[in-house]
């Protein structure tokens, strides 16, 4: 996948392949657990990188043996969580997810077999989920190779600046751009975001 993917930017977009030799980029591994991936990105939403890693590392430790589950999130006080560094809005977000679960109304897998477009509107369904998390479950939880997320601020920041663009660029305009690394557009924003990294 990574070879036809740096094959296509070579010949669409000699600008990203330049880009994609100076980064280092490996293939995608599902996760093992879909919701504790979706719990991360959840929580990761409007942090840096940096603050992500920090308070997950904190969320994980609440748990016995670091092995996040449903039922145990549950019954974790709030406060204990907040103490971790999420906030309340947040909290509930993951235990309504959590108690979905529970109840049997959202089975996870089942997203699996439904196409880019379904998926993000099974998940916006979810309290606490807009596109941005929808998109981000759809590239690194369910590895699908055609995802591009336009509201991303890191993508619009490494747009502007690899390809010179003087105004900020309209969801249109990103939408557009990105047609070219089409259908590895999971690869080009990896690619994209560590860009952001090079001096």
């Amino acid at each position: 996948m990574l070879t036809k993917a740096l094959n296509h930017f070579k010949k669409n977009d000699p600008i990203l392949y330049k880009v994609a030799l100076m980064v280092n980029i490996t293939g995608l591994v599902k996760p093992e657990d879909p919701f504790i991936d979706l719990v991360e990105t959840i929580i990761n939403q409007q942090l840096s990188d940096k603050a992500a890693a920090t308070i997950f590392g904190r969320f994980k430790k609440l748990f016995p043996e670091e092995k996040i589950t449903a039922e145990k999130l549950l019954k974790i006080p709030d406060e204990k969580i907040r103490e971790a560094g999420i906030s309340y809005s947040k909290i509930k977000y993951i235990k309504g997810i959590a108690q979905q679960i529970k109840n049997k109304k959202l089975n996870l897998k089942n997203l699996e077999n439904l196409s880019d477009e379904d998926v993000i509107n099974e998940l916006v369904k979810l309290k606490g989920i807009g596109a941005w998390t929808a998109e981000m479950y759809l590239m690194f939880t369910l590895a699908r190779p055609d995802v591009f997320s336009a509201g991303d601020l890191g993508l619009q920041n490494a747009i502007v600046k690899l390809y010179k663009i003087k105004q900020k660029p309209t969801r249109e305009r990103l939408l557009e751009i990105s047609i070219k690394w089409s259908p590895y557009r999971t690869t080009a924003s990896r690619i994209l975001w560590r860009s952001l990294d090079l001096k």
